[in-house]
């Protein structure tokens, strides 16, 4: 406990840095962009088309069917989408934070799980303003609204303690092992076809049913369709797959990288 007290203490002190850097990567992100963070917006809706376009032609789905609950395929893959890229988008820039940050390490003293940390806030900001293009399509289908909406912020704050803690697993290692950055690109992309974004896990064969509950963008993607399309609570399976993934990623990443962060500038 004293340890945590320390940690929010030091985390406290460098808020203001913290702040200073997710607003510098927002304006290098839009620079010299005449739409600036409409992309934000703009982006999730055009690739959402591009994936309805195929991917509806492909499982002839206009529409997804939860027992009573008719969903229309657009709105059911654009809430995949989003969680889904807010993962990808946060592990990945948090991969190669501290190595990005290599000369302000090298001069001055910062706590460096603040980089991985702003690159996970900073993919936050992105999917919140990407909330728009859901809000949008959802009142282009006529989707109906369900108070659970309401909750739909607790799966998002959850995988962002998992981003983090990945963020943190990735950044480490990156640091002493370059090719990390190349494999899991990779991996990305794979785990994104095991990840029921867009299409629905009664279609798969017994065998992938029986492996999917072991990836943990499974329970985030359901947990969320949950409060937002359903207009349920979510199953206690997906609070212990959320909330577990969460806080084992955490522990290990913390660990991880304060074991290490010492000989990071050996190798920056």
């Amino acid at each position: 406990m004293k340890k945590l007290g320390l940690y929010c203490k030091d985390f406290w002190r460098y808020r203001h840095l913290l702040n200073n850097l997710i607003s510098r990567d927002i304006k290098v992100k839009y620079r010299r962009s005449a739409l600036g963070l409409l992309w934000s917006v703009l982006n999730p809706l055009l690739m959402m088309m591009v994936m309805y376009v195929v991917f509806s032609q492909i499982f002839h789905m206009a529409q997804m069917n939860r027992g009573d609950v008719e969903v229309n395929f657009a709105v059911y893959l654009l809430t995949g989408q989003l969680i889904y890229n807010f993962f990808s988008e946060a592990t990945q820039t948090a991969m190669g934070s501290v190595l990005g940050s290599a000369q302000l390490i090298k001069k001055v003293y910062i706590p460096k799980y603040i980089f991985p940390l702003e690159k996970v806030a900073f993919s936050f900001v992105n999917m919140l303003f990407s909330l728009i293009a859901l809000v949008i399509v959802m009142v282009f289908t006529r989707t109906p609204v369900h108070l659970t909406v309401l909750l739909a912020w607790i799966p998002m704050v959850i995988l962002f303690v998992f981003n983090f803690g990945i963020g943190l697993i990735l950044s480490a290692g990156t640091v002493f092992f370059r090719d990390i950055m190349h494999l899991y690109g990779v991996g990305v992309t794979a785990l994104m076809y095991l990840t029921p974004i867009m299409y629905d896990v009664s279609i798969l064969p017994d065998w992938a049913r029986s492996v999917i509950p072991f990836n943990p963008m499974y329970w985030f993607v359901s947990m969320f369709r949950d409060f937002v399309i359903y207009g349920v609570m979510p199953g206690i399976n997906a609070w212990i797959g959320t909330g577990v993934s969460a806080v084992v990623a955490l522990i290990v990443g913390l660990v991880l990288f304060k074991k290490t962060q010492d000989r990071f500038v050996l190798y920056i």
